[in-house]
Order: C-alpha cells, then sequence, then structure tokens
C-alpha cells in the first residue's frame, strides 16, 4: 500500500530540495546513479532484464521509484572561447581523434581512445606535456567566459521531469585539474617540483576562471553544487592538500554559499589519509565516500571524519553485484541511515555498475520509504 513518504509517491523534485534545505521532516532521499549501468548495456548492445527492457533511463528510475541526481544539468554552463582560440580535430582511427588548440602564443594537442567494450575514453596523449604547453592552456582559460544556457535547461527540466531537482559539479580543482584534465600524474608532480612558480601562475588563472563560473552559478536555480574532483588520497601529500586544495575549496565554498548554493565535493578514491581534512574544507557534505569493503574505511570512521557535515550515497558499489548476499547489502543501508540521517543523501558510491544487480536498487528504495514512513 503506497504511503505519502514513498518515493513513487512524492514529487521527488521538490524532496530533494525540501531534503539539502532541512525540511524534510528528518526524511531521507534515496539517490542512486545508475547511468554506467545502463551506458554499458547500450553500448555493448545488451537487452535490459525483465521489466526494464526497451525503458530508457528516465523510465528506469520511474519504475524503479527513486531519484536521479541529474549532472547533466552541466550543459547549461558553457564556457565561451576567445576568437583567438581555433579548436580543430583529426580522426586519426576508428578508435582515436586528435584534437588540437591553437593560440597566438602556441598550440597544444591531445589523442583521445575509445575502446570496444564500453563507451568510456582515455587519453593516449595529454594536452600537457611540458611547461611551454601548461602556458599555452593558462592563455585558454584565461580567456574564456562563463554564459548561463536557458534553453538547455528547459530542456532538461522537460526531459527529467520531477525524479530529481538539477545538479551540477565544478570542473576539478588545481592539482585534480593538472593529474585529470591537462597531463596525468607523474608529468603534474615533476612540473610542480620543477616549476613551482609557473604551476602556481597558471592555478591563479584557473581559479580565476573558475570564480567566473561561479558568478553565473550563483545567479542560476541550480541549488545543488558539486566540485567533482574524484580525490584520492594516495596521490595527494599532505602540502599538496593543505597547500592547494584547501584553501581553493575554502574560497569556492565562501561564494557559493553566499549564493546559497548547497555545496559539495567527489572523493572516490582511498579516502582514508583525506578524512582528516572534512570539517576543514567549508563544504557541506562530501559525495561518494566508499566504505568497506570496497573503499578503505568504515562507515563510523566517516562519521567520525564528517560529524555534522552531510554524507552524500555512502553504500560501497560492489554490494550491488551477485558476489555478495543481499544481507550484506540491507546491513550497509541501515548503518548509513542510522549514522547519517538525516544529512543523508543516500547513494551508490560511486555508481552500480555494469554487472550490478538492478533489482537491489528497488530493495534500497524499500527500505528507504519504511523508515521515512516510520516518521
Amino acid at each position: 500500500m503506497k504511503q505519502s513518504t514513498d518515493h513513487k509517491d512524492i514529487d521527488l523534485y521538490d524532496f530533494q530540495l525540501d531534503v539539502i534545505r532541512g525540511k524534510a521532516g528528518g526524511r531521507i532521499l534515496w539517490q542512486p546513479r545508475i547511468g554506467c549501468w545502463y551506458d554499458d548495456k547500450k553500448y555493448a548492445g545488451e537487452e535490459l532484464p525483465g521489466v526494464f527492457k526497451g525503458m530508457d533511463l528516465v523510465e528506469i528510475y520511474r519504475e524503479l521509484g527513486c531519484s536521479n541526481r541529474i549532472y547533466d544539468y552541466n550543459d547549461c554552463f558553457w564556457a565561451r572561447e576567445d576568437e583567438t582560440v581555433v579548436r580543430r580535430e583529426n580522426r586519426l582511427s576508428a578508435l582515436e581523434t586528435e584534437y588540437i588548440a591553437d593560440t597566438p602564443v602556441g598550440s597544444v594537442n591531445c589523442i583521445i581512445r575509445g575502446n570496444t567494450s564500453n563507451p568510456g575514453t582515455f587519453p593516449k596523449k595529454w594536452w600537457v606535456e611540458d611547461i611551454e604547453d601548461l602556458k599555452v592552456m593558462a592563455y585558454i582559460l584565461g580567456h574564456q567566459t562563463w554564459e548561463w544556457r536557458e534553453d538547455v535547461y528547459q530542456s532538461l527540466q522537460k526531459k527529467w521531469g520531477r525524479i530529481g531537482a538539477p545538479a551540477i559539479f565544478m570542473p576539478r580543482v588545481n592539482i585534480q585539474y593538472l593529474y585529470i584534465d591537462l597531463m596525468g600524474t607523474e608529468t603534474a608532480v615533476y612540473l610542480l617540483s620543477d616549476y613551482q612558480e609557473e604551476v602556481e601562475a597558471f592555478f591563479a588563472v584557473l581559479q580565476k576562471n573558475q570564480e567566473q563560473m561561479i558568478e553565473v552559478i550563483n545567479r542560476s536555480p541550480i541549488e545543488m553544487i558539486d566540485f567533482g574532483d574524484n580525490l584520492h588520497g594516495g596521490m595527494l601529500p599532505p602540502a599538496y592538500v593543505e597547500n592547494y586544495i584547501l584553501p581553493a575549496y575554502r574560497r569556492r565554498c565562501e561564494l557559493l554559499h553566499r549564493g546559497g548554493k548547497f555545496v559539495y565535493a567527489h572523493w572516490d578514491g582511498n579516502t582514508k589519509t583525506m578524512l582528516k581534512y572534512a570539517r576543514q574544507t567549508g563544504l557541506d557534505g562530501i559525495e561518494a565516500i566508499t566504505p568497506e569493503p570496497q573503499g578503505d574505511v568504515t562507515l563510523r570512521e566517516v562519521k567520525e571524519a564528517l560529524g555534522d557535515m552531510w554524507l552524500i550515497d555512502g553504500i560501497a558499489a560492489i554490494l550491488f553485484d551477485g558476489q555478495y548476499p543481499e544481507e550484506a547489502l540491507r546491513a550497509q543501508v541501515q548503518e548509513c541511515i542510522d549514522l547519517f540521517a538525516p544529512h543523508l543523501i543516500l547513494g551508490i558510491s560511486d555508481e552500480l555498475s555494469s554487472i550490478g544487480n538492478i533489482e537491489r536498487v528497488r530493495l534500497v528504495g524499500e527500505m528507504v520509504d519504511e523508515y521515512n514512513r516510520k516518521l
């Protein structure tokens, strides 16, 4: 029998906003990300199982009765290039494409390679290989301007309806931007060691660019703002965190909180060495911290570190796979609720895998509805 608290029976758009504003009466939101599961199966040409056969992602969320954290809204923010920056691309093979950016201070290129098993890609050649390439990237970022695209916003509102409120993730912060977007870990570490002044000058340009984006974000109707950093403690010695990441986080949070935004960051690697910094960041919460048996922390360690900060997600993704019994999943869901509610948006850390059991998503939803019903 449906209740007014069940996810299938409420407006999940408004409920998400009530939750982050502290107006949900202690109830929690079940908001798993299942896009990886869906995209991998579509790419492989697999038929979706059971009742999901023939459904698109929006229909699957409706069938499951859960909310989606809709990061499609990133497309509402557009970095307009300066007219002096010219982009080109060359198709090198069925799996490889070269991207080139020409500027008055030089040119840079990267080569992106796909694969045959999933829609993911990886850099065969990074944008930046030396300090001169980094200067070109500084020129590009220093000459961008951010714009809001109302037409995209309205289109996404129509597509997703009321199964979740808009969310976005910002471009990665300084060190992580080097690691993941521009040059890889090894080159970043060597450049920062050999050319500290020049790299820090690039960080200043990047921060100014991102603060211009924040000005546009604060004028937008989107309230959930994620720092999509994919932090992994094994790649971040304390000096990097304390000298670069924390100051940038605090500055971003200060600006976004002025705009009334709910601000969190995506930490999806090993986080044991990072947790001690959580309450120094200025964030409202942290997304995707992955507990044991997949990550390197227990939920109790996470709670001790976060205090009254929000946990977004919290369930190890591998507990949705067949190698673990349902009882293990139920136990971790209950522990998440017991430790973090009401400062909890329950989800999968990080996403349901391509071999995950989609019906376990429904199982967790039933547990959440039962918890909310009691309130």
